[in-house]
């Protein structure tokens, strides 16, 4: 934390504590002041930082390559063998006819591991790099509090899982547009929907998909707290994403994987039928849901007795 920062956090606990704050509405002003101030410098920090911009840049690559490849590959004339139903490989089939569905592919190719682990390396370095880096102590000086800071950590998380997601859908549309046609689109179900109907679809399938890395933030968050290293905590939370995802290819533990996070993140699929099938999209919104609160009361606990001065 740069001195003016200190300086500002301390200039806040004396308007606090002075006379001006006396009163519990004026207390109460103050504190909400100083979170939201809390969550924009936040905001601020992370979507500075180097780490961040590159994560970002290789996220927004990844659609350019896919449909750089797509193009190469159909020079030709020939078209790209489709996979199962509501896969990606199924949206791979469709990019050449129609470039919005390179969107829904991207996300499809993204979801499985960059994504998670983008949004891994954030959360895993919340609370940890704050105090590998020795600015966590300077943090709690200020009337925030660890529960308001803990929030703070976790909303700007999320931000990230939404603006990756969107920086993802975003160059695929992007890329689509200029490499192939664009026009009615084709649902799972075989009806057709207009063009801007489609764009709706992809702005709702983006959403899911920032929503799919809910329970991700709130493990990275956890593991965040529990140590006050930023590179074992990022390590470990993608870590331990890896392994989920491998769990839950494993035929023989059928019966506890819907219980993992990873389970139904590719029930953003189901939005592109007609109509919408919600059964799965909702348990996976139900499960994220349950991650976020597990972790999220585990990190609450784990921070608000952590020993900052160690």
């Amino acid at each position: 934390m740069s001195r003016a920062e200190i300086t500002d956090v301390r200039e806040m606990e004396d308007v606090r504590e002075s006379g001006d704050a006396r009163e519990s509405g004026d207390v109460r002003e103050v504190r909400r002041i100083w979170s939201l101030g809390l969550l924009r410098s936040e905001l601020g920090i992370t979507f500075r930082r180097w780490r961040t911009l590159a994560l970002l840049g290789v996220l927004a690559a990844v659609p350019i390559l896919v449909g750089i490849a797509l193009k190469i590959e159909t020079s030709d004339g020939s078209s790209v063998g489709g996979g199962g139903e509501g896969g990606g490989p199924a949206f791979i089939a469709q990019v050449t006819n129609n470039g919005l569905f390179l969107v829904f592919t991207a996300l499809a190719a993204t979801l499985p591991f960059f994504l998670p682990m983008a949004v891994g390396v954030v959360a895993g370095d919340s609370i940890a790099g704050e105090s590998s880096a020795g600015t966590l102590r300077y943090l709690l000086v200020a009337p925030a509090g660890r529960t308001r800071l803990l929030l703070a950590k976790y909303a700007t998380t999320m931000v990230f899982c939404v603006v990756a997601t969107l920086v993802v859908a975003a160059s695929a549309l992007a890329v689509g547009a200029l490499l192939f046609p664009l026009g009615e689109v084709t649902t799972i179900s075989g009806t057709r929907i207009s063009f801007g109907e489609g764009l709706l679809r992809a702005l709702l399938i983006a959403l899911a998909v920032a929503a799919s890395l809910i329970g991700v933030a709130a493990l990275g968050l956890f593991v965040s707290t529990m140590t006050s290293s930023g590179i074992a905590a990022m390590a470990t939370t993608v870590g331990l994403l890896i392994t989920i995802q491998i769990l839950d290819q494993i035929p023989q533990l059928h019966a506890i994987q819907p219980y993992f996070f990873s389970h139904y993140w590719l029930s953003f699929a189901d939005l592109m039928r007609e109509p919408v099938y919600w059964d799965e999209l909702v348990k996976n919104l139900g499960l994220q849901g349950l991650y976020a609160a597990v972790f999220g009361s585990a990190a609450w606990a784990r921070f608000g007795a952590k020993d900052i001065t160690a």
